[in-house]
């Protein structure tokens, strides 16, 4: 199991929810902490949550879905730390709302901070990554919505199969290097993306809060459980990690069902939402 004490993460979409889990969880670990997010409230209250806990601790406010800005954070945490181990990419934005209730802006707006924000990370962080002499790590956060992709999830799931591939790729491409690539994949975790997400332009603004419940209804993980998977995962070296139960049956269906896992996954998620 490798060490990561002493070392730098940078982590995105850091002000709440899993990414605000894992900069405790890293900073346990005695992790030093570059935390992004545009949520710049949210960046203050987990710098003053992790006080005295032993490691340095930066905020930057930071639209990842601005490449330039991104590239300007790589040249912020280099400016403190000098190098970079870690690299978490857990930003990440929702849209609700079926291929004919969005827009093409509501769609390059996710898309933007879901899958480009990962990539602009990945292209200003790797040379950075490549220079640390012991082992680095990038962990790119998917979704089972990259592995699955239910009705009125068009947008969330495109970007998430989207952040997959990319880091499947990235992954092959590294291999032999000291940088270890890892592609997370949570099931339902009670954060508050639902309660966040846009509702596309041409939906009925009635069914916001019957997706929401739908969401809250079925997520069952906790940030701090996914946090705590995610960081085992890394220190164990997987490159593939499952978060929650829901994640592993939903893996497993898809595997033997490619084509008609909806015929199966549909009903129980209606039974499951009317009965909980």
């Amino acid at each position: 199991m490798r060490k990561i004490k002493n070392s730098v993460a940078v982590i995105t979409g850091a002000a709440g929810g899993i990414g605000q889990a894992l900069a405790l969880r890293l900073a346990s670990e005695g992790v030093h902490l570059a935390l992004a997010d545009v949520d710049e409230a949210g960046l203050m209250k987990v710098e003053r949550d992790l006080a005295g806990k032993g490691v340095e601790v930066s905020t930057h406010v930071v639209d990842v879905g601005d490449g330039k800005r991104v590239e300007d954070l790589a040249s912020e945490v280099m400016r403190r730390y000098g190098r970079v181990n870690i690299l978490i990419n857990n930003a990440g934005v929702a849209l609700l709302g079926e291929v004919g209730e969005v827009s093409i802006a509501d769609l390059e707006w996710l898309m933007r901070i879901n899958f480009w924000g990962t990539v602009y990370s990945v292209k200003h962080f790797l040379p950075i990554l490549r220079q640390q002499p012991e082992l680095a790590h990038i962990v790119n956060l998917s979704s089972i919505f990259g592995i699955i992709a239910p009705p009125g999830q068009a947008a969330y799931a495109s970007s998430k199969f989207a952040v997959r591939g990319f880091t499947e790729a990235l992954r092959h491409e590294l291999a032999g290097t000291a940088i270890q690539v890892s592609t997370v994949h949570p099931g339902g975790i009670k954060t508050g993306i639902a309660r966040r997400a846009r509702l596309g332009a041409e939906a009925d603004p009635s069914s916001r809060e019957t997706e929401i419940a739908r969401f809250e209804r079925l997520a069952r993980t906790t940030p701090e459980q996914a946090a705590d998977r995610i960081v085992s995962g890394m220190l164990r070296g997987q490159t593939r990690i499952l978060i929650g139960p829901d994640a592993h049956l939903l893996d497993l269906i898809q595997r033997f069902m490619p084509q008609t896992y909806w015929r199966l996954i549909g009903p129980v998620v209606e039974w499951r939402t009317r009965h909980s």
